[in-house]
């Protein structure tokens, strides 16, 4: 083994989102975090990943919370520590792309307020809609880590892996993830691929899984060993399951060894020992459901997903369709081959999820096709790896010429519309950027916020009647 593989590790804490995204729906709130950060300060992590990819929508939609004071919050408790966040390319913490110049400006003031390393993801690997989050973040002097989205398939060989990541640093990353959302990547691939990216690139590489399929601890053990610089984990109380392997356990394997951590079990301890309480109290009340915790081996025999898996179950039982499971399960992957075998992560596995639910219950293969599966074939989410089964295709979309172009260089600039349609809520700058996001669920929000201060302040209330609200 090369004597560059042997340094410590270093660890990314996974518990401020995705390890509460993936085992509770993004539910913890601010107030339940911010006691403990004094003390997850003190470990050493590498960073503390704390906001974006589901928090921002569950801060606004479900929690009342803005998402830009929760990232100031952690920006004024972190004093040594970088703070991460998960970003979706083009379409940044949404479910579209935007304009270029959302994009900018989102990244702008992400960094603005706290966030140090950006780790930008598109679901297809397209790196045309990873180009302006790149270049924002380069110009912010923050991070920019790019991240593969890990998937299984002919056309994701050595070559296509070493290519892009290739690719991805002449871009100007400044750190390469292997994100292997669905728990997919096994410990002796594991070892190839982090081989095969170390001899490909100077950058660092960081790995990121998920415990779904039950091989994630081996799976990290094999890559630190191949050199991988930085490893997810999530502190113990919500770590495995469809969350991540256990922080604390990762630092005693390394320990004595040359990749050694240097964390204090005993501060880890009273970590989790604040946590503990939480998950105990989100078991009680249902919000964490026991199954997530346990091993799905049909992720590996399947190559789907956990959260897609439960989907199809979903989506299944509301047609009372039960009994067609398997025959949706082995009409996934017809459907990710006609649609150019793209990643299964969100929204792709959504995507391709549901219509091969349609193509087995209408009981002919594309009679029924979602508006998703026909933007994706007509290239409004980018470039896949291989080409559109052009039958399939024509049957989808007919004679409608699809773009070949960076889907954003269709979308004008929006923030000057945006900024317009909601000046009377605005409080702060980045408000057009929740509003951005979510339209509906951001002025619920405003509203709510407006309300609150006229119960603490009734002196600021519209008196016009002379009677304030309380």
């Amino acid at each position: 083994m090369s004597e560059i593989a042997k340094k410590p590790i270093k660890i990314t804490e996974t518990i401020l989102r995705d390890a509460h995204q993936s085992l509770i729906a993004t539910r913890m709130t601010t107030e339940q975090m911010l006691p403990i950060v004094e003390k997850m300060d003190k470990v050493g992590y590498h960073s503390v990943e704390c906001w974006g990819g589901a928090t921002f929508d569950a801060s606004l939609r479900f929690l009342k919370e803005d998402p830009w004071e929760r990232l100031r919050k952690f920006r004024e408790g972190f004093k040594n520590t970088k703070l991460q966040m998960l970003f979706r390319g083009q379409n940044i913490l949404g479910y579209r792309p935007y304009a270029d110049d959302v994009v900018e400006y989102f990244v702008q003031k992400s960094i603005a307020n706290g966030i140090d390393i950006i780790r930008i993801f598109d679901c297809l690997n397209d790196l045309r809609n990873l180009q302006t989050a790149v270049k924002a973040a380069n110009k912010e002097k923050g991070h920019a880590q790019v991240a593969l989205s890990y998937t299984l398939g002919d056309a994701y060989t050595m070559e296509y892996w070493t290519n892009i990541a290739r690719q991805i640093e002449e871009m100007g990353a400044d750190s390469i993830c292997i994100k292997d959302m669905a728990g997919l990547l096994l410990p002796y691939k594991a070892t190839e691929l982090v081989t095969a990216l170390k001899e490909t690139v100077k950058i660092p590489i960081q790995l990121h899984t998920h415990y779904t399929s039950g091989v994630a601890s081996m799976t990290y053990m094999k890559a630190v060993e191949a050199g991988v610089d930085v490893i997810d984990t999530a502190i113990s109380p919500f770590a495995l399951g469809t969350s991540q392997p256990a922080t604390e356990v990762m630092v005693e394997t390394f320990k004595g060894t040359p990749y050694d951590t240097g964390f204090d079990q005993n501060l880890l301890a009273e970590i989790a020992d604040y946590f503990r309480p939480i998950r105990d109290e989100a078991l009680d009340s249902g919000l964490l459901n026991p199954k997530n915790l346990g091993v799905n081996i049909k992720t590996l025999l399947y190559q789907v997903p956990g959260g897609m898996l439960s989907n199809l179950t979903s989506q299944l039982k509301e047609q009372h369709a039960e009994d067609k499971f398997y025959d949706v399960l082995e009409e996934v992957p017809r459907v990710r081959k006609d649609l150019g075998e793209p990643p299964l992560v969100t929204p792709s596995s959504q995507i391709v999820g549901t219509q091969a639910v349609f193509n087995v219950l209408m009981g002919e293969r594309y009679k029924m096709v979602t508006k998703e599966t026909k933007a994706v074939l007509s290239g409004e989410y980018g470039a896949t790896v291989k080409p559109f089964n052009p039958e399939v295709q024509k049957k989808c979309i007919g004679d409608k010429e699809p773009i070949t172009c960076r889907p954003a260089d269709l979308i004008p600039d929006e923030l000057d519309t945006l900024r317009a349609e909601m000046a009377q809520w605005s409080e702060q700058e980045e408000d057009v950027l929740s509003y951005a996001l979510f339209p509906q669920v951001a002025t619920d929000f405003f509203k709510y916020r407006e309300a609150q201060k006229t119960k603490v302040d009734p002196t600021i209330a519209d008196n016009k009647n002379g009677a304030y609200p309380v």
